[in-house]
């Protein structure tokens, strides 16, 4: 079992939490191990979700007078949002702490349940981060994917491939989200394709054979189940003109490489780089949510075709990815250019060149080296 960090201990002290995640992100593994002494109610055991969507107030009878500081865990909470009624009053009038666990908000958002008036912490879970992983390995990860079960499998492309249709089994035909699930599943593909890159609604839409407004929608379900996250435009213009659209990623790279039909991939591809750079903006986004760091996470792209792969805050560090074993001068030019318009910004490079090292102004830092200083709290 993988020793995970997000320390939900610390959050429930202070209020209930809404942790969502997708699915096999090992979201009830971690919940079961951190509170083996909690109440456990999961809502994919077909009688308790018939006997509390029957009759909700159940749930208040049952814990209604425990003591205060109760934690009381409810997994797939969107299978019965009727229930966020009972956790308002229970928190309300006798200080129940809930973990309300589930792989989609968008139910819940959609239909306008009760959210609980800010009374829960809402929190993101993610694939495996390379700080759980002893003898973590880089060329596993990138050709894997960080998912538990997927990152030690001897056949990944199997449960990969089992994953996926799960996925649109269970939340997108299940739910009746979209009509036309043939559609969906082409338009996961061409999603693919535009993994790391600028989303260009009209170009997909020609692609996937259907217009522009189904496009949106079908990209706003897969952040709203957790699938996929868009990565801002930095827009704080000074003198260069700036590209304005998002970039969209898979969650994981492993669900990238195989709708990519991406396969052992080697050092020194273009593939290989693609998913190198998808690795560590996934190890970014994990470390931002779980340290509860405000700071946005955004690229830079000029018209003139300058840009920078990762920028923290505004304007505080400038991050350009390279998969590269040796750093070359051409591979600081979009740092350099960032750096005329941003003068006291932090400059860095993560690439496999095995020496970390400074450069005049520029941090050149190895892949492990930064997953170790990001983990530790020592980049920002």
């Amino acid at each position: 079992m993988y020793n995970r960090i997000y320390p939900i201990q610390d959050d429930i002290q202070e209020m209930s939490v809404f942790l969502f995640g997708a699915r096999k992100t090992g979201k009830s593994t971690y919940l079961r191990s951190r509170f083996p002494q909690a109440s456990y109610i999961d809502l994919l055991n077909s009688s308790l979700r018939s006997a509390y969507r029957n009759r909700p107030v159940t749930l208040y009878e049952q814990f209604a007078g425990k003591d205060a500081g109760t934690i009381v865990v409810i997994d797939e909470i969107q299978e019965v949002p009727e229930l966020l009624n009972e956790v308002h009053r229970l928190i309300s009038e006798f200080d129940i702490r809930f973990v309300l666990c589930g792989s989609s908000a968008r139910k819940l958002k959609r239909k306008g349940y009760n959210t609980l008036g800010g009374r829960a912490y809402p929190c993101t879970f993610y694939p495996l981060v390379s700080a759980e992983i002893p003898d973590f390995d880089i060329n596993r990860a990138v050709n894997q994917g960080m998912l538990p079960q997927h990152y030690l499998s001897p056949n990944p492309a199997r449960l990969l491939s089992a994953y996926v249709d799960a996925y649109l089994q269970q939340e997108i035909k299940a739910e009746a989200i979209v009509r036309n699930l043939d559609a969906f599943e082409r338009f996961l593909e061409v999603a693919a394709l535009t993994d790391g890159e600028m989303v260009n609604y009209s170009n997909i839409a020609s692609d996937c054979q259907i217009n522009s407004t189904s496009v949106k929608q079908y990209f706003d379900i897969l952040q709203d189940t957790l699938i996929g996250f868009m990565i801002p435009a930095y827009t704080k213009t000074v003198k260069r003109k700036l590209v304005q659209a998002p970039r969209f990623y898979y969650f994981d790279v492993g669900v990238a490489n195989y709708l990519l039909h991406r396969k052992n991939l080697v050092r020194g591809t273009v593939e290989y780089g693609h998913a190198f750079e998808h690795l560590v903006i996934q190890e970014l986004v994990a470390y931002l949510g779980y340290s509860h760091d405000r700071r946005r996470l955004s690229y830079w792209h000029t018209y003139a075709g300058n840009e920078v792969d990762a920028i923290i805050g505004d304007a505080e560090l400038a991050i350009e990815i390279k998969s590269v074993e040796t750093v070359q001068p051409k591979h600081l030019k979009g740092l350099k250019a960032f750096k005329e318009e941003h003068p006291d910004c932090k400059l860095m490079i993560v690439s496999l060149d095995p020496i970390t090292r400074k450069s005049e102004d520029v941090d050149m830092i190895n892949v492990y080296d930064f997953l170790r200083m990001l983990w530790n709290g020592e980049l920002f």
